[in-house]
């Protein structure tokens, strides 16, 4: 049971309390660029997810069994991103024979994952948390989808803002920011939670 209790801890502090995007501030870009349309959001989200659970496997992996071996954990970094950049490529590759459609509305923040610093930042916090395989790849996985989760819930937000009446100068990014800036309020609410 305790297990079940830490896996659920971490869940929750993934998803909600430490979240990438509101409390770390990370992958902004795609936050920002992606979350105009529900559908677009939601793809991206579990292009996401998947990226960063497979790069959580793969780089605790390779820094346990290649880098710390070899005494070259100054190499990280450089290791992360390309082992990153080789996920990415595969995914889109999926993404483009599986859904074109999504392919095309993804656009060029399909290749951003590369260079997302959520991506990234999940798989050094792995390291530096010194979770286990399994706890990283679970952490992962709920990082990815807490990313999803506000990415979503911004895209909804954002289709219901175009109906409504704004004052023109506010319309696109002024009024975006507003919604991301209380959003990121609204989630500061759950960092009272203790585990």
């Amino acid at each position: 049971m305790e297990l079940a209790g830490r896996i659920f801890a971490m869940a929750i502090a993934a998803i909600f309390v430490q979240n990438f995007v509101l409390a770390r501030f990370l992958g902004l870009c795609p936050y920002i660029g992606v979350s105009k349309k529900l559908d677009s959001a939601l793809g991206m989200g579990m292009a996401v997810v998947f990226v960063m659970t497979l790069a959580s496997t793969f780089t605790w992996l390779i820094q346990h069994y290649l880098l710390v071996p070899l005494n070259i954990e100054f190499l990280q970094t450089i290791a992360f991103i390309l082992t990153i950049a080789s996920l990415v490529q595969f995914v889109e590759m999926v993404i483009q024979k599986t859904a074109p459609a999504l392919y095309k509305s993804l656009g060029v923040f399909l290749p951003l994952i590369t260079t997302n610093c959520a991506v990234l930042g999940v798989a050094i916090l792995n390291i530096q948390s010194e979770y286990s395989f399994i706890f990283a790849i679970l952490n992962g996985l709920f990082a990815g989808i807490g990313f999803t989760l506000v990415l979503v819930l911004m895209a909804g937000v954002r289709e219901r803002m175009e109906k409504a009446e704004v004052p023109e100068s506010m319309k696109g990014m002024p009024i975006a920011m507003i919604i991301a800036g209380g959003m990121a309020l609204a989630f500061l609410g759950f960092a009272g939670l203790q585990f």
